[in-house]
């Protein structure tokens, strides 16, 4: 694998090289003021990427998964019963560590291609009178698949049905990508990672969290000690940790969420869905069809292509590292040697996707495929070309 050619995994994504540079940092003292004014800044710009006005920022030394783990053992006791669709590795891999916790998951089982059925939500809701369900899992953007969900529905389901639960959302590879709107979703804890959106190395989960789910942390009882968020908040009451922290990230991360805001929220939304946009059209010129299983579905962080019958989609993401030097994403679970992922997220640009696109060109054709090289590449150039005439420029400017 060559370290000169960007990566088009679902993350971890390209590193910036100033990201880079900010982790790599002389030792300080975590527990003197120096630390406070990298971890204050770090918590406030995450707050403003959420927009949210009130939500509490934790971030732990972990990943996603650990960031998962976080929301469930503080806000829920053993036998609490969740809410949760599962139509992708991602969401699956929720479940499954609700169910080695001891909880009681009711499964809404979903295609692999199509978002949270929220209409099925406001059913199961609706019927719980007893109020027995504690929280609703809601993945946002299933990497897996390339699909996602509309969050806002999800709440709206549960407004509808007049239920209290916790809704727990995993923003793993859409925060900081494509729109979230904690306060106006109502989300009660967002969970993510510093390796995707916010262009670090892994390291870091990142969860916002409203007053509802931290009152929550006062009567849960599922075990829990590194992921205390009691402990969290009181050491960040000192600008503190309560164990030592990962200062060179969270120094990234302060770095990167004023990249983030520097760039303007809607002008990054705006990048990943031109560059979304682009793949798709490449992918539609080579006539493949996506996983996901409608436009409105498709995620602008990440997207799954299905191979034609016979064609062990595996192979292409092999030849892609091993002659080309270039890394994509193998498909999991029920697409493994199916289909294989395009990641477009992160620190990207029109022009580093495009040189993405030819490799996968090359690939396919080295393999025997029915694919013009070219063709996907002049249909994307096509889409960011449109995207740059003076008047594009002008309204984005």
């Amino acid at each position: 694998m060559s370290l000169q050619n960007p990566t088009f995994i679902p993350g971890p994504t390209n590193l910036p090289e100033v990201l880079r540079k900010a982790c790599d940092m002389p030792t300080i003292d975590h527990r003197s003021p120096l630390f406070g004014d990298i971890l204050r800044p770090a918590r406030a710009g995450v707050q403003q990427v959420l927009k949210s006005r009130d939500a509490e920022i934790l971030i732990f030394p972990s990943t996603g998964t650990g960031g998962w783990e976080t929301a469930l053992t503080n806000t829920l006791a053993p036998g609490d019963t969740v809410l949760a669709a599962r139509n992708g590795m991602f969401s699956q891999r929720w479940v499954d560590m609700c169910q080695r916790h001891g909880l009681t998951v009711e499964i809404v089982e979903t295609p692999w291609g199509e978002g949270i059925p929220a209409d099925r939500f406001e059913e199961i809701l609706s019927a719980d009178k007893a109020h027995k369900i504690k929280a609703v899992l809601a993945t946002h953007n299933e990497t897996a698949t390339g699909v996602r969900s509309d969050i806002s529905a999800v709440r709206r389901a549960m407004d509808a049905a007049a239920h209290p639960a916790l809704l727990f959302v995993d923003g793993v590879s859409s925060i900081g990508s494509m729109d979230f709107r904690f306060d106006d979703w109502g989300v009660d804890i967002a969970v993510s990672g510093s390796q995707k959106g916010f262009m670090l190395p892994a390291g870091l989960a990142i969860l916002g969290l409203s007053p509802k789910a931290m009152a929550a942390a006062e009567t849960a009882t599922l075990p829990r000690a590194f992921f205390d968020i009691r402990d969290m908040k009181r050491a960040y009451d000192n600008a503190a940790y309560p164990y030592t922290p990962l200062v060179g990230l969270l120094n990234g991360l302060n770095l990167s969420t004023k990249m983030l805001l520097d760039e303007g929220l809607d002008n990054v939304f705006a990048r990943h869905r031109r560059i979304a946009d682009g793949v798709r059209a490449a992918v539609a010129a080579w006539g493949l069809p996506l996983c996901a299983a409608t436009p409105d579905l498709y995620s602008d962080t990440v997207s799954a292509v299905r191979t034609p019958e016979g064609v062990d989609a595996t192979e292409i993401v092999r030849r892609a590292a091993a002659d080309y030097g270039v890394a994509f994403g193998v498909g999991l679970g029920q697409l493994s040697g199916k289909a294989f992922r395009i990641g477009h997220l992160g620190s990207l640009t029109d022009v580093m996707m495009l040189s993405g696109l030819a490799t996968l060109e090359m690939c396919m054709a080295d393999l025997g495929l029915d694919i013009r090289p070219g063709s996907g590449v002049a249909a994307a150039q096509d889409v960011y070309r449109k995207s740059q005439t003076p008047q594009a420029r002008e309204a984005a400017e």
